[in-house]
This record gives C-alpha cells, structure tokens and sequence, in this order.
C-alpha cells in the first residue's frame, strides 16, 4: 500500500506499539498481560485446603463456642464459599463483636495507605479459630501471681518481668591435644 511518498508493509500485533509510538493512533494496542482486579484474584493457593484435607468439613468446627470478646484467626476455607472473608483479611487476628446462627461478627485492622481502620466484617465460622496469640500471656500471669504468692510467704523479692538471655557463662574448650587449624580464605589465583 503507497502512501504518498511512504510505503508500509503488513503489520503482526507485537510491531503495533512500535508503530503506534511513530505517531499512527489509528492501529489498536494490545496489552496481553494485565492484572485483573477481580476479589478472588490471587487466591489459588490461598483458600486451597491442605493435603489429603479435602471434603466434608469435620464437625468440630462446627461445635466450637464462640462468645463476644473472644479472638479469632481468620483463615479462608476453599470448600464453603459463603460468608468467605475477602482475601484482605486473610491469616488477620479480630475481636467477636456480634455472634449470630451460622456466622460472626469480628472487628478486624485493616491498613489503608497510612491509616488503619478498624473493620466490622461478618464471617461464616467454617473460617475462623480461636487465637492462640493470648494464651502463652495468660500462661505467664498465672505463673507470676503463683510466684508472687511464694514470695510473700518466704520473703525474698522475686523477678517478674521477661528478661532478655544473659550472655553465657565462662568455661573452658578443651581440644584433646590437638592443635587449632587457622582457617583462612583461598589466595585468588587468574585461570587463563
């Protein structure tokens, strides 16, 4: 095809960019790899159930107790779609604020560019556990009132706060006759 002066030849679609940039806005770009933005995207792996994990939900999920107050984990199950939570809460800890027949309400933090807002979502139970994140400081107050206990009565002022470890204590190595190896890195040597 003559155009003017200017000839053109066939064009496939990965020379349209190039073409589209020397100024002929008529030709179409395609954009073959772009990130859609559905709500199950990215997901594939993430509400999957584990190895040989898959079928019936067992029923203990379904005879645990939840009341207001208590936290929870949120974690997606793949075999119940309804009430699922968007994948954003996914792995999230909440606090129940409403508990009704088959689902929960958890106030959950969820990071907005610089603010976090605190969430009100409604989750079915199939997704959610109670939080063990609490359960290693309640261990630890009973230990400590147990200790304070044994204080008062023998008297002698007792540590309650966590420490960082002390460094270790001084001893000695001994090497069974052996002298030290000195271990250094290898001179560089050119191979031509």
């Amino acid at each position: 095809m003559v155009l003017g002066s200017m000839e053109m030849k066939p064009v496939c679609f990965s020379e349209r960019n190039m073409i589209r940039d020397k100024g002929n806005h008529h030709l179409p770009v395609i954009h073959q790899n772009d990130q859609h933005k559905g709500k199950g995207r990215g997901t594939r792996y993430m509400f999957s159930r584990h190895f040989r994990k898959h079928g019936v939900v067992p029923l203990a999920t379904y005879l645990r107790i939840y009341k207001k107050v208590d936290i929870v984990d949120i974690k997606g199950m793949g075999t119940v779609q309804k009430g699922m939570p968007h994948k954003c809460y996914h792995g999230k800890t909440g606090r129940v604020y409403n508990v009704t027949q088959h689902a929960v309400g958890i106030v959950v933090n969820k990071q907005v560019k610089g603010k976090i807002l605190a969430k009100r979502i409604n989750v079915h139970i199939e997704h959610i556990k109670h939080s063990k994140s609490r359960d290693s400081f309640l261990k630890r107050v009973k230990e400590n009132d147990q200790k304070k206990k044994e204080a008062k009565e023998k008297g002698p002022w007792v540590q309650l706060k966590c420490q960082p470890a002390p460094p270790r204590e001084a001893h000695f190595v001994r090497t069974n006759g052996k002298e030290p190896e000195l271990l250094e890195p290898i001179p560089y040597e050119f191979m031509a």
